[in-house]
């Protein structure tokens, strides 16, 4: 039985109405009223069609069809239901009422599968609120550390700790992990970014989730009279700011993709109109699948960077923050949900992810493959946040598609 636009859209709006705001957008934050009614909810919708449904420790919610040899093992799909602050209705939330969708097509075409088909409703991906992320997938593995947490407070000054407890939850007592006999995962998502929809495509195969160097980078000049220090003699750090870029850009671009470098902010001192600025600080984002050519990609830029530099007399500091690995998704997933689309007739393309996900957890502990629709203008973490439904629908098929190969075979 397919799934129609109606269905998908009945869905779409009855899962935004929890979180919905004023300015068209969404907030659902973890541990928040909406978040906790919002989970409630879909315990319900899944129990009303079968599923063995339960919350873990932390909150995360498992949605189980139980199969007809549940021994051997489970099949899962799903993804984060939290939001950004004022954030679209497609981010995370697409992965869960997809999953369900296709969970429930299933069923009403095939009857039980043999291996168990569960939908997971990760607890938090987005670190919206409390300054950190993965809270959710993390916890699937035990891969969570209780101190990360326990003093940290939201904008508000609540307590990580006391927003969980007035949820009815708590620290997992052991490390455990919570998904021990899922044999594959497959995760439905927004592509956040404008590849699908420039090329005209409704569905994208992920091969992998890019790696990910942030960097914090200081330059100390010489702060001075804006009309009395001449050229020759000024330590100005926004002209080794100006070459830095220029030069750092023009080298990404030779590289080409999937390779992205991103200079994002920039504090400048003194930071007035009558004088040469003294220091700066700005960031670099730099991203790429493989690990290997990432790192002396950004290796390179560091070294030139310093020599830039020091040409004009600056001191520089340079603070790489964050070094996440690429992560590949499973070379037999890739085939399947690849070999899917193709019998089904669907308008797909390979393609890597450019953020990172819930799967990136996943991925290095359990066989796991990625979809994608398009995002309208590429936007998302904003009310605009737009997919066709006709594009949903070819998504929500692929995964439909996959689950059906991965469990019922």
């Amino acid at each position: 039985m397919d799934i129609s636009v109606n269905e998908i859209k009945e869905i779409l709006d009855w899962m935004s109405s929890y979180g919905k705001n004023e300015a068209g957008g969404m907030t659902r934050l973890l541990y928040s009223k909406s978040w906790l009614e919002v989970q409630m909810a879909l315990k319900e919708k899944f129990e009303e069609i079968g599923m063995e449904a339960r919350f873990d420790e932390v909150g995360n919610l498992y949605g189980r069809l139980v199969g007809t040899e549940p021994e051997s093992g489970t099949v899962a799909t799903g993804s984060h239901v939290d939001t950004v602050v004022n954030g679209g209705n497609l981010d995370g939330q697409l992965g869960i009422f997809g999953g369900y969708l296709a969970v429930k097509s299933l069923l009403e075409t095939y009857g039980r599968p043999k291996k168990n088909l569960e939908v997971i409703s990760m607890a938090e991906e987005e670190g919206s609120r409390f300054p950190y992320v993965f809270w959710g997938s993390k916890n699937l593995f035990g891969l969570a550390k209780k101190e990360d947490v326990e003093n940290i407070t939201d904008s508000e000054g609540i307590k990580f700790v006391d927003a969980m407890r007035g949820c009815g939850f708590d620290f997992k007592k052991d490390t455990d992990t919570s998904i021990s006999d899922v044999k594959a995962f497959v995760e439905l998502h927004i592509e956040q970014g404008n590849t699908l929809e420039m090329e005209g495509k409704s569905v994208g195969v992920i091969t992998g989730i890019v790696g990910q160097r942030r960097y914090n980078i200081t330059l100390k000049g010489e702060a001075n009279h804006a009309g009395t220090t001449l050229m020759k003699y000024r330590k100005d750090v926004i002209q080794v700011f100006a070459e830095i870029v220029t030069e750092s850009l023009k080298k990404a671009r030779a590289i080409g993709d999937p390779l992205v470098l991103t200079f994002g902010k920039i504090e400048v001192k003194p930071n007035t109109v009558n004088v040469v600025p003294g220091e700066a600080l700005f960031t670099m984002d730099c991203r790429h699948t493989d690990k290997e050519l990432l790192k002396s990609v950004t290796s390179e830029l560091e070294e030139d960077m310093k020599q830039i530099a020091g040409k004009y007399g600056v001191e520089i500091e340079i603070d790489l923050w964050m070094d996440e690995q690429p992560v590949p998704m499973d070379e037999e997933m890739i085939r399947l949900i690849e070999d899917v689309c193709r019998e089904k007739g669907l308008n797909y393309r390979m393609m890597h992810s450019g953020a990172g996900h819930d799967s990136q957890i996943i991925a290095p502990r359990i066989p796991t493959g990625m979809l994608f629709v398009p995002s309208i203008k590429g936007i998302s973490h904003n009310p605009a946040e737009r997919t066709e439904l006709s594009d949903l629908k070819q998504g929500i098929e692929a995964l439909k598609a996959s689950l059906y190969e991965l469990s019922y075979k």
